[in-house]
């Protein structure tokens, strides 16, 4: 279950994040109360986590995979470029995530 949370929290992270910006600096209210739940639940959820997960591992996989994901989601939905380092940059935090979860035996 706890990896079901850590999936979880990643999704709120990033609906909260990609909010943020939609936010336009809190003057829009939808966007911002979407920033407070987004963050309120990813949070929780996170700390739901770290009861079972060791916090390095947790953060890590938290971190990386919600920096992948709102990337792509300012990618995807406001144009923004990415280069090829970005890319390149991008790919190693993903990489860095598979090794973790697959190869390591801190995540257990």
């Amino acid at each position: 279950m706890p990896w079901i949370y850590l999936i979880l929290a990643i999704a709120g992270e990033v609906v909260g994040t990609t909010a943020l910006k939609a936010s336009d600096g809190f003057t829009r209210l939808g966007p911002s109360l979407l920033v407070i739940l987004g963050y309120g639940f990813a949070f929780y959820l996170l700390a739901q986590v770290l009861r079972t997960i060791p916090l390095g591992i947790t953060y890590a996989i938290w971190s990386g995979v919600g920096v992948a994901a709102v990337t792509l989601i300012g990618w995807v939905v406001y144009g923004q470029r990415l280069d090829l380092p970005a890319i390149l940059g991008i790919g190693l935090i993903v990489a860095g995530v598979l090794v973790l979860n697959i190869w390591s035996g801190a995540t257990h």
